[in-house]
């Protein structure tokens, strides 16, 4: 029972951090702590959200897709992870899909997504 019991406060330790409400194709700003060596800095990911996936449990993670320098950097995260310090939403995306993996294939203003107001 002792072991439950800690299993129990481990996941509401972590459920307790709270995050904004974002969806798929809002533009998003993570900052994620980075380990070099022994010091630790924090560093943001700003792109746009593809997906989540498991939303509401334990292990949830969502995609960030951001373009520098013409190449397209993916990154999935777990929500949950202590290595994630924040999310900021930077702007609502106006899709009717989910998951928005036909950005992949799109390339300057045809990749753009319409703000919802």
């Amino acid at each position: 029972m002792a072991t439950a019991d800690i299993n129990l406060s481990k996941e509401n330790k972590e459920l307790s951090k709270s995050f904004p409400d974002f969806s798929a194709g809002d533009t998003i700003n993570v900052h994620v702590k980075i380990r070099e060596g022994n010091k630790e800095r924090i560093q943001q990911f700003q792109g746009t959200v593809l997906q989540r996936k498991n939303v509401g449990s334990n292990g949830e993670t969502f995609t960030v897709r951001k373009i520098s320098d013409s190449i397209a950097v993916e990154k999935i995260m777990p929500i949950f992870s202590p290595n994630i310090e924040k999310i900021e939403v930077l702007r609502r995306g106006k899709v009717r899909r989910a998951r928005i993996f036909y950005l992949r294939k799109r390339k300057g203003k045809n990749a753009k997504i319409k703000e919802k107001i």
